[in-house]
């Protein structure tokens, strides 16, 4: 019996105190909190963070000078939520993404990619070497060979680092594989010309994403749709697409322009379009009637220069 009696005491005791509760919720009144930071603040916040290493109070400054008034608080939770240290831990280390765009106009990357051509032997596989300039993603082919081999690789060093007409003029850098190719001998050539070897670790294609990317592009665009019939077609099928490239394609990375052309040319909106194809068409390129031309004329000028260089080289 003073066991029921306890029972009813605590169920009395426990509903009084709800209606006490209850007499004093504003829950139904209740406003919404602090509202949450835009999301465009959010995304800038993150990119001068990343972008620049700034910390808390650089960040709350320049957002002042936009027009925005934020806490420290609020610039601290912002980089938390995105996995962003502090100022004074990330300037302990430097992301490859940032080594590279503060070394973008002494660096330049290298690598192989191996191609099946039919051959009176049979199937053979020839190992194209080329070198990308990371600033303006300007692609050199160093050489063709279905025999590698040290002496080969030896002559490719010299050949671009020719002090006249070397592609890596003016690199510091030279980014490549750890593929056994790229010998001590070849090493010491280009430390001999002042150029570094940046030797990636290993599994690290992404270390070397735009030589990767060049990979794919010449492959998926050119070379998956043909069937080579021996070195020469091979060759010419390469160097089609390598001017194509350099000269003819828009790039996403550099805000979908070509290369060395900044921004797009203004020109009078014309209804005459004309289309310069190469390769039976597999590579095409799009223009007005008047560019075309001039572009003829340009090309023209091009070659009559090198051979009057050319000419003179010899002489001399």
């Amino acid at each position: 019996m003073l066991h029921c009696d306890s029972c009813h005491t605590v169920a009395l005791l426990h509903w009084y105190r709800k209606l006490i509760a209850r007499k004093y919720d504003g829950s139904e009144m209740r406003k919404p909190g602090r509202p949450r930071v835009m999301e465009y603040l959010r995304k800038l916040v993150v990119q001068m963070a990343t972008d620049n290493d700034w910390g808390y109070e650089r960040i709350i400054g320049e957002l002042k000078a936009l027009g925005h008034r934020v806490s420290s608080s609020t610039v601290a939770n912002i980089l938390h939520e995105h996995g962003i240290d502090p100022a004074p831990e990330r300037s302990k280390r430097t992301t490859w993404r940032k080594f590279l765009k503060t070394h973008w106009s002494v660096l330049a990357a290298t690598d192989f990619f191996t191609v099946e051509v039919w051959t009176p032997r049979g199937l053979t596989r020839f190992w194209v070497l080329f070198v990308i300039e990371l600033e303006s993603r300007r692609v050199e082919v160093a050489g063709i060979t279905s025999k590698l081999s040290d002496a080969w690789m030896q002559q490719i060093a010299r050949n671009l680092t020719d002090v006249f007409d070397g592609f890596l003029l003016g690199k510091r850098f030279l980014i490549h594989d750890r593929d056994p190719m790229f010998t001590m001998a070849f090493q010491r050539l280009l430390r001999e010309s002042g150029i570094g070897c940046i030797r990636l670790p290993p599994r690290s294609p992404n270390l070397n994403a735009y030589a990767e990317r060049f990979v794919l592009s010449i492959k998926s665009e050119c070379l998956n749709h043909m069937i080579l019939f021996g070195e020469r077609q091979l060759r010419h099928a390469i160097v089609e697409y390598v001017e194509h490239y350099n000269a003819e394609r828009p790039h996403q990375g550099l805000g979908n322009v070509r290369i060395g052309k900044p921004s797009p040319p203004e020109y009078e909106p014309s209804t005459e379009v004309g289309c310069s194809e190469r390769l039976g068409g597999l590579l095409a390129r799009l223009q007005s009637a008047d560019l075309r031309m001039l572009c003829a004329h340009l090309s023209f000028a091009g070659i009559w220069w090198r051979l009057v260089s050319r000419a003179f080289r010899v002489s001399a």
